[in-house]
């Protein structure tokens, strides 16, 4: 039998139909998919096949029926409707209708299409380049051309209007009138400021959106250059230097005192109105990252220069002195020195392999599993379900009675992961009891990972440890980029709302039962609070 013929014999049955069409699409034969998901929705019009119906049309290049789909399709719901309708407009303009063309765009915009860099160089839309109305729905200018004053102004333009448009729930957090009144001071201030003062006043209108992940940074942010060689952590309120490169290894377990006149709680709250964030955790984990960057703190006029820092420290011997670092490297890396170097205990399992996205050791002595899932993403030498399935397998075929996930340091990544893992600890019935799962969270529990979390907690009977996560079981999320063409700055803006936990759960946070934040004295000795408290846990009788 032909391939031809496999195709025309295809049966009326809307799955087989479905199926196949699948196939021939991923087999890039265009016009035999769009046939035969012709044929399926006709048998079942309620479905949302008609995206894909559309999208097969499209690339087969039959604009008139890839329209019609598209058109249903928004009418459904299917699919992401700003696509359809872009998609739409690439339809009409290849057909010569710019009119249509350009009336389809400003719908996808409207809808929130996603990448305005797409729209500015899509082939498929250039007989409309020379439109004027083209050119601003694409918000194009030519930059080159534009004195500084200019250039940061249309950043501000870009900016102000990309975060509304594309934001899910854009100006409730901060009411029109202010996020106006703010822009309108920016724009009149841009003579008189800075780079770095024009570039924490761009953070700060990310900021008003009232979401962690709506959000940019200056850009060496982005690119990780021009940062102090250490690293900084905030324990209970005060700051330590945690790592340092080898030019300044005695300054690792150093106590930071002031940041130029400022101490830590003053720079926590000049920090705060430029740190994008859902709940107060989170700040805890950015701004000592922030604190890296010279160029963030000379924005805030807390220091006189953009390219070296003053400190007040208390060193590991107790003595106060003052410190002036460079901006001069990059990220953190594995080899600097840290606070723990003279530590007598081995180093504590939730810090032995942050690098790996998982991994798990069993722990004989007490019949533990310590599972460490740091990131929700595919190894590719074992992808996560492929793991999940070796964990849950090694738990029923061994002496386990206790299963430790560690989900600290997990910062997130592709929430549609997590279903093997909270599929897995539901059926798990040895583990899946009061007392036998614990899962250690904190302020860099975020995003995909704050929904796992909250997946766990509504599902499972998890006890959790450690301290509150970075962000709310239901939040705005999503990293939509965001590029702005003068400065060159990065940022994201969330378009979507995750609801994992109940329609009415409005907590800033998933709390820990055992509650165990991270103390400078245990990190210093390589100890664990976390473990420590889930080892002495002893359910009631």
């Amino acid at each position: 039998m032909t391939a031809n013929a496999s195709f025309l014999d295809a049966p009326d049955d809307y799955l087989s139909l479905s199926h196949q069409a699948e196939e021939k699409f991923l087999a890039k034969e265009y016009a035999q998919a769009a046939a035969l998901w012709e044929r399926a929705v006709a048998l079942n019009p309620h479905v949302t096949t008609w995206a894909a119906l559309g999208r097969a049309h499209y690339l087969a290049k039959e604009y008139q029926p890839a329209i019609a789909a598209y058109e249903k399709a928004l009418d459904l719901g299917a699919g992401y409707r700003w696509e359809s309708a872009y998609d739409i407009a690439c339809c009409y303009a290849l057909q010569g209708d710019k009119a249509a063309a350009l009336d389809w765009l400003a719908k996808a915009m409207d809808l929130g299409f996603r990448d305005l860099t797409q729209v500015q160089k899509d082939e498929d839309l250039k007989s409309l380049h020379g439109e004027k109305r083209f050119q601003e729905l694409a918000l194009i200018a030519d930059v080159e051309k534009m004195s500084r004053v200019e250039g940061w102004r249309f950043d501000l333009k870009v900016l102000a209007h990309e975060l509304q448009r594309l934001h899910h729930a854009p100006l409730t957090h901060t009411p029109p009138p202010a996020f106006e009144a703010a822009v309108r001071k920016l724009y009149e201030a841009i003579p008189k400021l800075s780079d770095d003062e024009i570039a924490v006043g761009f953070m700060h209108l990310f900021r008003l959106m009232g979401d962690a992940h709506t959000r940019i940074g200056p850009k060496s942010l982005r690119e990780g250059e021009h940062r102090l060689p250490v690293q900084f952590y905030l324990f209970e309120g005060s700051l330590y230097i945690i790592a340092a490169d080898d030019a300044h290894a005695d300054l690792a377990g150093a106590q930071v005192l002031r940041v130029g006149e400022k101490t830590a709680p003053q720079l926590m709250e000049a920090l705060d109105p430029i740190i994008s964030q859902d709940n107060r955790m989170w700040p805890l984990m950015i701004a000592p990252n922030l604190l890296r960057c010279p160029a963030v703190l000379h924005g805030l006029k807390l220091i006189p220069a953009s390219d070296q820092v003053t400190f007040t420290i208390r060193d590991a011997t107790g003595t106060e002195r003052t410190v002036t670092l460079s901006a001069t490297a990059g990220d953190v890396q594995p080899t600097w020195t840290t606070a723990y170097k003279n530590a007598q205990a081995p180093i504590p399992l939730t810090l032995k392999n942050r690098q790996a996205a998982y991994w798990y050791e069993y722990l004989p002595d007490t019949k533990t599993v310590f599972c460490q899932y740091n990131a929700v993403r595919n190894d590719p030498a074992e992808p996560l379900d492929k793991f999940c399935a070796r964990l849950f397998a090694f738990i029923n075929a061994n002496n386990v009675e206790k299963l430790i996930l560690d989900m600290r340091w997990n910062g997130g990544g592709n929430n549609f992961l997590n279903k093997p893992l909270v599929e897995g600890l539901m059926r798990c019935d040895k583990i899946n009891q009061q007392g036998k799962l614990f899962v250690v969270i904190g302020r860099n529990t975020f995003s995909a990972a704050q929904c796992g979390v909250t997946q766990i907690e509504r599902y499972t009977n998890a006890i959790f440890v450690g301290e509150p996560t970075g962000s709310c079981p239901n939040f705005i999320g999503e990293s939509i980029p965001i590029s702005l063409p003068y400065s060159k700055m990065q940022g994201t803006v969330s378009d979507l709302y995750w609801q994992n936990s109940v329609a009415m759960d409005y907590r800033t946070w998933i709390a820990p039962e055992l509650y165990a934040p991270p103390t400078f004295a245990a990190y210093r000795a390589n100890r664990d609070p976390a473990m420590e408290a889930i080892l002495a846990y002893h359910p009631a009788p």
